[in-house]
């Protein structure tokens, strides 16, 4: 079996639409009288949307739910499930720890809590019987205040023992007006020692190359590759990682084909750069990490060589991991059959048809 790290996935939308509609259910929540049936809730949860605004919504639903006083149900069900059934070894979960707080409350009260927040999800997501290596991302958000998003950077810089890192997320239409200001937060972040990762050139949108110097790793950067490949000697020199979430390109309507990804490969191979494949919002998506990279060998969008190279890049690019090595495979262990389909694959590879022709 491979050991994987996930390295983009957000609290909001890691919760199976199964185990969240049992949880409405189980606590009366008016949702559940709208989805009577798991058939309907799972259509509705896992749907295509017209655009990645329409998909944030789904976050805004599951983070009313997601309270201080539930948290630690979601993250201990996630947690267990991402071990079991996923055979992930590190998991970065982020989210915005604001928005988990009493919305009805005063913005200074509800700073004040999101280290309660932190604390919470840190605690219920170690689990001695699931023993994956866990840390939080916190997030800022496009629709915050300064304020509130300065004081996130500077929680995430007060509580190493749980934060590994601070992300930028929300719509990213909203980034442009307040650019500078994402710009001087990140710069603090740094300046604190965190490391960072952005949402940016997922879309059109959040083009922004002003961020990319100030980010270790990039939230999606999809729309590099496919529009602006000039982009990537820099981002190679700065030995800057993609973090690739393939099914949710489609949910957001970002790309119409799976395939159109075979080009963010290719391109960032020639270029030396990096990617980790991950899930995103593996509950919204209702599909695991493994999935993900098995839905791109079949459909012949990456070969058996470069998944290996995305599950190292994984590993090596995690803000948290303890060790200098990702661990082995096991599979890589055992001599000969592996090797020998190894090889079967890259021969059938589309570059290395392109070579033997």
């Amino acid at each position: 079996m491979s050991l994987h790290a996930e390295l983009h996935r957000h609290l909001g939308g890691a919760i199976v639409p199964r185990i969240f509609l049992r949880f409405l259910h189980r606590t009366g929540h008016p949702l559940a009288e709208q989805y009577p049936e798991y058939e309907a809730f799972e259509e509705f949860f896992t749907r295509r949307r017209s655009s990645l605004e329409a998909y944030l919504e789904l976050h805004t639903l599951a983070e009313s739910v997601q309270q201080e006083e539930t948290l630690a149900y979601f993250v201990s069900k996630l947690v267990r499930g991402a071990f079991v059934f996923e055979s992930i070894a590190y998991l970065e979960l982020r989210h915005t720890p604001y928005l988990r707080t009493d919305p009805s409350a005063s913005e200074q009260w509800r700073i004040e809590r999101m280290r309660d927040i932190v604390s919470c999800i840190g605690l219920a997501g170690h689990q001695p019987e699931y023993p994956l290596v866990f840390r939080q991302i916190l997030c800022m958000h496009s629709r915050l205040p300064y304020e509130v998003n300065r004081a996130i950077v500077e929680l995430a810089a007060a509580m190493p023992e749980y934060v590994c890192g601070v992300d930028l997320a929300g719509p990213d239409r909203l980034y442009g007006p307040r650019l500078g200001e994402f710009v001087e937060l990140f710069q603090r972040a740094r300046a604190l020692g965190l490391k960072t990762t952005g949402h940016v050139f997922e879309t059109p949108d959040g083009a922004y190359p002003e961020l990319l110097p100030l980010l270790d790793r990039i939230g999606h950067g999809v729309q590099i590759p496919l529009h602006h490949p000039e982009l990537l000697p820099r981002l190679a020199a700065r030995r800057q990682c993609l973090e690739i979430c393939p099914t949710t390109y489609l949910k957001t309507g970002t790309l119409q084909r799976l395939d159109e990804l075979r080009t963010v490969f290719e391109r960032c191979e020639l270029e030396g750069v990096d990617i980790a494949v991950c899930t995103d919002n593996a509950g919204l998506h209702n599909v695991r990490l493994p999935f993900e990279f098995e839905n791109l060998l079949i459909q012949d969008i990456i070969d058996f060589r470069q998944l290996r190279a995305c599950q190292d890049a994984a590993f090596r690019h995690a803000f948290g991991w303890p060790h200098r090595e990702p661990p082995r495979d096991l599979l890589s262990k055992v001599a000969g059959p592996h090797e020998a389909l190894d090889h079967n694959a890259r021969r059938h590879s589309p570059s290395a048809r392109k070579d033997e022709s």
